[in-house]
């Protein structure tokens, strides 16, 4: 698992600067790139085997049966993208010291920075595509931490959204695509799928594939029409976009492209899409940068720009055009994230990103103004930088393209794109450090300390030794990466020369350096006439989008959400009796084979008396003592069906429930109306009745037709057969709720201890305010005299040790014999409620030695720490172990670790009804003292009348 580490570390690091910080920004600083460097130290053990052409693996199945797994692989792709969010992730750290405020959390900062670093890594190393979906929504969450840093500031917020709007919906659209992409090639394995390309091409579902991929690589990538997101994420701090925005988030699309193209490259659908949307998008990100006068405005679109570049050479389908991809993505993560952190160096000296403040830096800050200048003459493409050479590989693919019956339109949109890319980093040159100087801010602008600008000269050395000498710096790493894209394996040789002759790249390249910086020279008469022409705004579209939405949303929900319990009743029923009748009709239907049971008189006397109170529910449910009543006599009724029906353990849960039930919900009963609101007209009675008489009469039916019949091939067959060996229970019931279906049993009783803190939540509110006096209103006559009566006292007093006892003989029985944790729980709850009913609430809260939340906790930790132990000894969670010993005078006996899940299923039951008692009784208390206080007034009132009367 060392390989999982890289993606491991960084987000388990995450833990760490928070509280690192308590000693300082810079030992908080140290620890964060420490973390990074951990990380990148795991991946370096690992290059050497991955630059010798292999793959390395590693990992364990996750959830098999969803073919969902815990695995990774290194290969030529995965170590030239880790390496560059890694490396570029530790000089943004040592960045961001500098930059941030002393006021704002640096160890928060530095926490969200390297959950981003992992889940990034863990894109780029994933070798289960399921896997790699989860840590690409991760990515998009973490950066919404980051970019809404700044949560003071409303365009803060607002990118945050947008981002995570744009991205986490092509995040959906990529989980969908991929789990087609596994169904059509018959694994979820990366390793396994990039060899079965010809059997994706060919299946039927390749379109929706091909979409859907590329609905999440486009949103993650600002590919037009999403392109808007990423420039209103610059509400970010600089060092956030310098790293999610030019060098690791928005490059994740592209590494998709990169990843799936032996996939799904190589066919005409491929190459129309996402050459298309790579051409627009790169047409359109210059055409708005060379506009824009916010500095990281003018970064972000020209991003957006080499962004649609690199997705136009995957689209082209061509080997060169991927290895101009690959290796123009290394060049632009080190000039594009040199500039955005020289853009923060000059934002955080002078105050301002308005390039139209800015001017004659270079006569201040020097320093900072030769490492963007030279980062700005790569983004150009000038030559003895890398970004020319990456450039004219572009142009050279772009040459060889044809589009349609047009040869020409993908070499002219490639040079004129290329022009415009010249004009707007000439114009950030020109306007920020060259050209008149100007005084953004009341002191002089000086060249920051050295922690500062040196990340930006150690992103600028790459700039110029790779434009010098691109084979020797640059040609192993982009060689195996395209040798993983291309050839699915070792490293392919690549070409990267600073001169190929005079070739029409050659000119297409001077064509655009010349025509970018005439057309800087015209920039004011094109800006004028831009202004004129106007362009749709995609962030009102995107609005109104949003608007639009949560209307419909809203209308939506009115029209459904009408809080109305009938309603919802009835349209879930009806829908039931719907669906069931349409089975019904449209299959075949058989008599059962199995005889009936005869009817004997009790049992025809027990089936009318739960038909008669069923029915006197009905008739006099406003009425809701009667009521309880009635559903009481129900409930029993049931527990008798069950013990007919051979099903003891359900009885004997069936009636202990019933009692316990009865008894809250009466004493609940004792805090609301005595009488149910007005009802509904005449026509709904008698819809509801209709609905509920097809549907009660459908569940007969199908509980029939289920019981009559011999079904083969049962689960239970399983159960029943390994009860005793495999659980080392005779009571299946009781072994199927603590064994093989335990890890069901601990989700419920998880929600038993949620539902026990709700009741404690909505009671609480009936101590105070609008609700406690509407409850003293409901308690006007004065309390009986005999609260407790003594007889009652006195016996409860004697049955709970009683009671206590048989709780324990069916806990200790229930592994064998009907019985276990959850009976035994509610036979102690009622014995413990009878002493509240019959001495008062506040005699029993006074001799309570135990918290009922104590209770409830203890219950849901042992049973998980049961399925944990299980873990230690490699069995599956809540695997049950038991053996026998043989005790002197005792003789055999089975211990199992499934009594000490049954014993927390034990605890939770208790605390749940102790628990909710207690609330219950507070209220009572609270209605009693108001009822006493008001009786007391009204006695103090009548003595003085009466004393008046007498004088």
């Amino acid at each position: 698992m060392q390989l999982a580490l890289i993606a491991l570390v960084p987000l388990l690091g995450a833990l760490l600067p928070p509280l690192a910080m308590r000693a300082g920004r810079n030992v908080c600083t140290v620890v964060t790139a420490g973390v990074t460097l951990a990380a990148l130290a795991v991946l370096a053990a690992a290059a050497p085997a991955v630059l010798r052409g292999e793959t390395v693996r590693t990992g364990t199945d996750w959830v098999p049966q969803l073919g969902l797994s815990f695995r990774f692989m290194l290969d030529g792709l995965g170590l030239f993208f880790a390496g560059l969010i890694l490396g570029i992730g530790l000089l943004i750290i040592v960045y961001a010291r500098s930059y941030l405020a002393r006021s704002e959390p640096a160890g928060r900062f530095f926490a969200y920075l390297l959950l981003f670093q992992g889940a990034m890594t863990g894109i780029v190393i994933s070798d289960n595509v399921l896997l790699l979906v989860v840590f690409w929504e991760l990515t998009s969450l973490s950066s919404f931490l980051l970019i809404g840093w700044w949560s003071q500031a409303p365009e803060g917020r607002q990118g945050a959204r947008m981002a995570l709007i744009v991205t986490g919906g092509g995040g959906l659209l990529l989980m969908a695509g991929m789990l087609l992409l596994g169904q059509a090639a018959g694994s979820y394995e990366l390793s396994v799928i990039l060899t079965r390309g010809d059997i994706v091409r060919a299946s039927p579902l390749y379109i929706p594939i091909l979409l859907l991929v590329l609905g999440g690589a486009f949103t993650k990538s600002a590919q037009f029409p999403f392109h808007f997101w990423l420039p209103h994420a610059m509400a970010a701090p600089t060092p956030v976009s310098a790293y999610l925005h030019s060098a690791t988030m928005v490059k994740a699309g592209v590494f998709l492209l990169a990843r799936l193209w032996p996939v799904l490259s190589g066919t005409e659908a491929w190459f129309l899409v996402v050459s298309t949307t790579g051409l627009v998008t790169m047409l359109v990100g210059a055409w708005i940068a060379l506009f824009k006068t916010d500095l990281k405005a003018i970064l972000a679109y020209s991003t957006v720009s080499q962004l649609g570049l690199m997705t136009m050479l995957l689209g082209f389908g061509t080997p060169e055009a991927a290895v101009a991809c690959l290796f123009h993505t290394l060049n632009h993560a080190t000039f594009k994230a040199a500039l955005f952190m020289g853009a923060g160096i000059v934002d955080h000296e002078t105050g301002t990103r308005d390039i139209r403040r800015l001017g004659g830096l270079v006569r201040l800050m020097p320093v900072t103004a030769a490492l963007s200048l030279v980062a700005a003459a790569a983004m150009a493409g000038v030559p003895l930088l890398n970004g020319f050479v990456s450039k004219e590989m572009m142009l050279a693919a772009a040459y060889d393209t044809r589009w349609a019956d047009l040869p020409w339109l993908v070499p002219a949109g490639a040079t004129l794109a290329s022009l415009l890319s010249v004009a707007y980093a000439a114009r950030y040159g020109f306007g920020v450090f060259l050209g008149r100087r100007r005084e953004p801010a009341a002191t002089p602008a000086h060249d920051p300390p050295a922690a500062m600008w040196a990340p930006v000269a150690v992103l600028v050395v790459p700039v110029i030794a790779i434009g010098v000498a691109p084979q020797l710096l640059a040609g192993p790493l982009v060689a195996v990466a395209a040798g993983s894209t291309i050839a699915a394996g070792s490293a392919i040789p690549v070409d990267l020369a600073l001169w190929h002759g005079v070739n029409p790249a050659l000119l297409m390249s001077v064509t655009a350096l010349v025509g970018g910086v005439a057309l800087l020279a015209i920039w004011a008469g094109l800006d004028r006439l831009r202004a004129r022409i106007g362009a749709p705004d995609a962030k009102a579209l995107f609005d109104r989008g949003i608007d639009a939405t949560v209307a419909a949303a809203r209308a939506t929900i009115g029209a459904l959400h009408t809080e109305s319990l009938p309603r919802y009743l009835a349209v879930i029923l009806a829908t039931t009796v719907a669906v069931g009748t349409a089975g019904f009709l449209s299959g075949t239907y058989a008599p059962g084979t199995r005889a009936l049971l005869p009817v004997g008189p009790p049992s025809l006397v027990a089936f009318l008396a739960l038909a008669a109170a069923s029915l006197a529910v009905v008739v006099v449910h406003g009425r809701r003592l009667l009521t309880l009543v009635l559903t009481g006599v129900v409930g029993l009724m049931v527990s008798l069906a069950f013990l007919k029906l051979s099903a003891p353990d359900l009885a004997l849960t069936q009636i202990t429930v019933e009692v316990v039930t009865t008894i809250l919900m009466l004493l609940a009963l004792n805090l609301l109306p005595k009488r149910t609101p007005p009802e509904t007209g005449r026509l709904r009675r008698l819809r509801d009745a209709v609905i509920a008489g097809a549907a009660g009469l459908g569940t007969a039916g199908l509980a029939y037709a289920v019981m009559t019949r011999d079904l083969a091939d049962t689960i239970s067959d399983f159960h029943i057969a390994q009860a005793k060996p495999g659980g080392g229970g005779t009571n299946v019931v009781n072994v199927t709720l603590v064994d093989f279906r335990g890890f069901d049993t601990f989700g419920e009783i998880i929600v038993l201890c949620i539902a026990a803190l709700v009741i404690v939540a909505m009671l609480e509110t009936a101590l105070r305010g609008a609700a406690a006096r509407r409850l003293d209103q409901l308690r006007r006559s004065p309390l009986a005299a005999d609260v407790h009566p003594l007889v009652l006292v006195v016996v409860t007093r004697l049955l709970l040790p009683l009671a206590l006892t048989v709780g324990v003989y069916i806990f200790l029985r229930g592994h064998n014999q009907p019985g276990g944790g959850f009976v035994a729980g509610l036979v102690v709850a009622i014995a413990l409620i009878m002493q509240y009913i019959a001495s008062g609430y506040g005699w029993a809260a006074d001799r309570r030695r135990f918290d009922a939340h104590v209770l409830l906790g203890a219950g849901v930790l042992l049973a998980g720490a049961t399925g944990l132990g299980a873990l230690l000894f490699g069995r599956p969670f809540l695997t049950s172990a038991f053996g026998h010993l043989d005790l002197p005078l005792v003789g055999d006996v089975e211990l199992a670790t499934a009594m000490l899940f049954d014993a927390g299923v034990f605890l939770t039951v208790v605390g749940t009804v102790v628990l909710s008692l207690a609330r219950i009784a507070r209220v009572e208390q609270r209605v009693e003292r108001g009822t006493a206080v008001r009786s007391s007034t009204a006695a103090h009132n009548g003595a003085a009348r009466s004393g008046a009367g007498e004088a």
